[in-house]
């Protein structure tokens, strides 16, 4: 069974942790842990209430692949802060590009226009996350509906400059009430670009180990994220592409490497793997000419925005 979602942030070539979760994007660890004890309960083999046996298979599978994962990634500090910086990223992003960010729901258009924007927001995904799991064939969709929500309330809340992530990210519990401040220490909230640069390459490089490399490549893909400039995230991610046998891949990331430090060695060396004998600055000339596939750059370009389901115009016409 297929569980790819593509509304909201998930078509942003980001997995939405809170979607599947049922919780809003500045949920407390609190509510974080309810909702997926709840939903936990409710798909867990021994107390799932679904009868016929696709359905429990379903239900397993949404708790392995999607809902166990998420709470793993949004229940440890680290993990957390890092998965907010790249959160906060996306929303200034969807709000710069506005026009290009489609809704297939009338209620995340609703929300897009609400001058309420807070109640509405936790009213419609409070019922969204009623249902998400209760009928199995259609959480997929409802994760997606959350999604764009969650993506709208970002863009909303980003450009009114009142976005708060990440405020609670320490995993009390019930016999620690009695040290509040402990819990709620702000200090790994201060990490630099560099330090969650660092743990992301870091955790590439044992995923490598293993050879899981569709993980490498995640975890790098998350790097350049955080930092687009940084060169070596771009060549690393460059020799993941050319051991996997993708060249094409391989190559935009050498290349982008390059733009970005024309002395980057581990580019230099991939590029002429990828080339042959031909020169870096040979191949460069040719970039120039238009020679370089145009999916060299995938998101770079316009998007042409389609007129059903577009914001353009329902944030004021501002951009920021």
């Amino acid at each position: 069974m297929s569980l790819k979602i593509e509304q909201g942030l998930f078509n942003l070539d980001f997995t939405d942790y809170h979607a599947i979760l049922g919780v809003p994007v500045d949920a407390d660890m609190k509510d974080i842990r309810k909702g997926y004890l709840k939903i936990a309960r409710r798909l867990h083999p021994d107390s799932c209430a679904q009868d016929a046996e696709c359905d429990r298979q379903r239900a397993a599978e949404f708790l392995s692949k999607l809902v166990n994962p998420a709470y793993e990634k949004l229940s440890q500090e680290r993990n957390y802060t890092e998965y907010c910086v790249l959160l906060r990223i996306k929303g200034q992003q969807a709000l710069k590009q506005q026009e290009t960010v489609l809704l297939t729901s009338e209620l995340a258009r609703k929300l897009a226009a609400a001058s309420d924007i807070d109640n509405l927001y936790r009213l419609t995904l409070r019922n969204l996350a009623d249902q998400q799991y209760e009928h199995l064939e259609q959480t997929l969709e409802l994760t997606g509906q959350i999604s764009e929500m969650n993506l709208i309330y970002l863009m909303r809340k980003e450009g009114r400059g009142e976005l708060n992530l990440g405020k609670k990210t320490a995993v009390g519990n019930a016999s620690s009430s009695e040290k509040p401040a402990i819990a709620a220490a702000p200090a790994p909230v201060v990490q630099t670009t560099d330090s969650l640069v660092s743990a992301y390459l870091r955790r590439a490089q044992e995923y490598e180990k293993k050879q899981d490399y569709s993980r490498v490549i995640l975890e790098l893909r998350d790097a350049t994220r955080i930092d687009p400039r940084n060169s070596s995230c771009h060549s690393r991610l460059g020799e993941i592409y050319l051991k996997t046998n993708q060249a094409k891949m391989a190559k935009i990331h050498f290349m982008k490497a390059l733009e970005l430090n024309s002395k980057d060695e581990a580019a230099l060396a991939g590029l002429k793997k990828v080339e042959g004998n031909r020169a870096p600055a040979e191949i460069a000339s040719g970039k120039k000419s238009g020679k370089v596939d145009p999916k060299a750059t995938p998101k770079s370009g316009k998007v042409d925005p389609k007129p059903e389901g577009g914001l353009f115009g329902l944030f004021g016409g501002k951009k920021k």
